[in-house]
């Protein structure tokens, strides 16, 4: 059977982007290589009803595309674990300190920490966060890492660590391996006056929980979408493509939206798209990273005054409150093959050691726990987009484009990545789709 649009992946954008390709009166399927949608979001429910987002979960003030969605599905945006009571932990092999400053910081890192963040903010003001090609100094920021950045700022060894384990905490690889360009371009998308401000970034959350998003956007849907279908080709031309769905089964369609991730797009023969857009998508990376969930009966991290915000140089590489006495954290890519070296059967009882490090014996005590190892789930192959230096020039101004009828969406098309560049592009193919006709 012959469609208008076919959509690859029912993540939050392939949905976003195939929702609105159906309101504006396009027959469109979307194939879906899981048993469900939702790609990087997913949640399930606790025996006494509480929700446990067993992927992404928050978003920021400038996340405009995902807020406006939410709203237009009827759901709830609230402070996220920002509004938690109680301090941030720092926690190293030699220490754990709560509050600033850390527990290594020594006379003047404090004024040298002020300095560089300065310095840093007044660069990303000069990123046009839409076209940072276009900087002039674009192709040598993109080859310095934020780490030899911090260096040639006068940064002391304590400055840098401090950025580093940060980095952790976000998962998206070492500031020693991201680009320079790629952080400011960041920066500049959600400017403040921090490197990184968890509210900013970080401050809402969907009441009914974040996959609730995918969850309704597919109900929208109906029967346009078939899940456990893997794309093993695909055949663009002008008004004609095809896909071969693993098992041979050949559907056609006049264009395509990919919202696969690049990781498992570069699975996929592609022909009839130009050498230069295919190069672009596979050049690009995903951060290797694992999100692990506890869920306990009470937040007793509160008991020792502390929010449950943790930067962490373990295996783990933050934590935070998802909810009432739910407790997320991430595995960095740095730390995914120490995780992986563990035996299966003590992987939980390893990371709940790193927990309990932080909060106290409790942790050892969980209702329920759950390990999404992103890194190598195959539909999957990662976390965020990590911008290694020279990536974004490598990747370069194609990123993000299209080549009609072959149209691309995702969170990892949005130089910044997270959800809303998952909703944002997804709707903006639509609407270039549509335009298209």
């Amino acid at each position: 059977m012959n469609h208008d649009v076919i959509v690859l992946g029912a993540g939050l954008s392939g949905l976003a982007a195939a929702r609105d390709l159906a309101a504006g009166g396009a027959d469109v399927l979307v194939v879906e290589a899981r048993d469900r949608v939702g790609g990087r979001v997913e949640q399930t429910a606790l025996p006494d009803g509480r929700l446990v987002q067993l992927g992404g979960e928050v978003v920021g003030r400038a996340h405009t595309a995902y807020t406006a969605l939410a709203a237009e599905l009827g759901l709830t945006l609230v402070p996220s674990y920002v509004a938690e009571p109680g301090a941030l932990v720092r926690a190293t092999p030699e220490g754990i300190s709560a509050g600033d400053p850390p527990h290594w910081f020594g006379p003047g890192d404090d004024a040298c920490h002020a300095k560089v963040t300065a310095a840093f903010t007044a660069l990303a003001g000069t990123v046009d966060p839409a076209d940072p090609w276009s900087h002039p100094e674009a192709t040598a920021l993109d080859r310095l890492s934020v780490g030899d950045w911090l260096r040639s700022q006068g940064a002391t060894q304590a400055v840098v660590r401090l950025w580093e384990i940060g980095q952790l905490a976000l998962a998206d690889g070492s500031c020693e391996r991201t680009s320079l360009l790629a952080a400011l371009r960041k920066h500049a998308a959600v400017p403040g006056t921090g490197h990184y401000e968890y509210d900013a970034w970080e401050g809402l959350r969907v009441a009914e929980g974040s996959a609730t998003v995918a969850l309704r956007m597919a109900e929208s849907l109906g029967g346009r979408i078939r899940t456990g279908s893997p794309v093993e080709a695909v055949a663009v031309r002008p008004g004609h493509c095809s896909v071969r769905l693993a098992g041979g089964e050949m559907l056609t369609a006049s264009a395509m939206v990919s919202a696969l991730p690049v990781g498992p797009l570069r699975s996929v023969a592609v022909t009839g798209v130009s050498d230069e857009r295919l190069a672009s998508l596979h050049r690009q990376r995903h951060a290797l990273a694992a999100k692990f969930t506890a869920a306990y009966d009470r937040p007793f991290w509160r008991d020792r005054g502390l929010s449950g915000l943790s930067e962490c140089e373990g295996v783990l590489g933050s934590t935070w409150p998802q909810s009432q006495g739910i407790l997320s954290a991430l595995v960095p890519p740095e730390r995914y093959g120490v995780l992986l070296g563990m035996p299966a059967p003590l992987r939980t009882a390893e990371l709940l050691a790193d927990v309990a490090r932080l909060y106290g014996d409790q942790a050892h005590r969980p209702l329920a726990t759950y390990l999404r190892l992103w890194g190598t789930d195959p539909w999957t192959q990662g976390y965020v987009t990590q911008w290694t230096p020279g990536d974004v020039m490598a990747v370069g101004p194609r990123h993000g484009t299209h080549e009609p009828p072959f149209y691309v969406c995702g969170s990892d098309q949005w130089v910044a990545g997270y959800m809303e560049g998952a909703v944002r592009t997804g709707r903006d193919a639509a609407e270039e789709a549509l335009r298209r006709g």
